[in-house]
């Protein structure tokens, strides 16, 4: 396709962003081309906005950022078979490399040479974006964009809820970010027992309410262990999902969790944490589970039938704005007083 188009790109080493127009991307051999039908802004994308330390040893500038999304086909390459013109898709973001162990062993959502857009690969803060075919994954159109733009984050938290049993038990979700009010729907939905979510942010802590948490725990007042022990007669939960990357939440997690209990952990602390293993894990019996990503596809199929089922992730969409305002759309992404924000090329 022929022409330019809108994006917004990390152009310097610096905090912010620029709007910038630059040519539609060629069409690669079994790549195609998707015009953007609605984006969000994720965790990674304000990272790297801000400029962290992350940021500053990953991300090679200029480089078009944004991973969330959804859109229609336009332009197929040569060779590409399982897609096809006018298809409504959103994407896998993790470019596999198809040959390390891990790919050819069904883990490619840990492949060791793996590219992930808009952080390694040009991203869809823009009006079209490239994309590996068998990254694409079809949508019903009866699904709306917004929904359609969060598949990432809601497989994100599909594989880290359903990694062990939800039924019947009681959970806590500590880190109430869109991945974890994702989570905080899918024990819900799952038939969790009773769902105790902890965060520091009260606009976020509302929306957990909203999602179907029992009780909230707002951390900078309360200590999360000491109300799950309270509520649960000395007890301690039977999973944990944690979200924040907190070294003090992760500890509080790990003293709430039962005996036996069950723990995923998906959120990254920013540096190096202690944590009494003995106490938190080995006398515990706790079995401990790190997430990556989302298993390809079969964390998708789960997070569509679920969909399908009724799982309803809308109250965590409290914001929209044109592609054109993205300034404004991070400062409240930022801000904290936001759930997802969603931009509109």
């Amino acid at each position: 396709m022929q022409g330019t188009m809108k994006a917004i790109a990390k152009t310097a080493a610096a905090p912010g962003a620029e709007m910038i127009r630059v040519p539609i991307p060629p069409v690669p051999r079994h790549h195609i081309l998707i015009k953007v039908s609605a984006t969000a802004i994720c965790g990674t994308d304000i990272h790297i906005y801000n400029w962290d330390p992350w940021a500053q040893g990953r991300i090679k500038v200029p480089r078009i950022f944004g991973h969330e999304f959804c859109g229609e086909v336009v332009e197929l390459g040569e060779d590409v078979t399982c897609v096809q013109l006018g298809d409504f898709v959103s994407a896998e973001t993790h470019v596999t490399c198809g040959r390390c162990y891990y790919c050819r062993s069904g883990l490619g959502h840990i492949c060791q040479e793996v590219e992930i857009l808009g952080v390694d690969r040009e991203g869809c803060f823009a009006e079209y974006v490239v994309l590996p075919e068998q990254n694409a994954w079809k949508m019903e159109r009866s699904v709306p964009v917004e929904i359609a733009a969060l598949q990432d984050p809601l497989g994100n938290a599909v594989h880290t809820a359903l990694a062990q049993e939800l039924t019947g038990n009681t959970v806590e979700v500590i880190g109430c970010g869109p991945i974890g009010l994702c989570a905080v729907a899918i024990a819900r939905k799952a038939g969790a027992l009773r769902i105790y979510a902890a965060d520091v942010n009260e606009f976020r802590l509302d929306l957990a309410r909203k999602l179907g948490a029992d009780v909230v725990i707002n951390a900078r007042k309360e200590r999360i262990d000491e109300v799950i022990l309270q509520e649960t007669q000395g007890f301690g939960v039977d999973v944990m999902l944690e979200m924040s990357g907190d070294a003090e939440a992760i500890r509080q997690g790990f003293t709430a969790l039962r005996k036996g209990g069950e723990a995923a952990l998906l959120g990254i602390p920013s540096r190096p944490m202690e944590l009494d293993v003995a106490d938190a894990l080995v006398f515990k019996g706790a079995t401990v589970r790190g997430i990556n990503g989302r298993r390809m596809f079969q964390t998708w199929y789960k997070a569509m039938d679920l969909l399908a089922a009724g799982l309803d992730i809308s109250p965590i969409i409290t914001s929209r704005f044109p592609l054109d305002e993205f300034e404004q759309a991070f400062d409240l992404a930022r801000s904290g007083k936001a759930g997802k924000t969603i931009l509109y090329p």
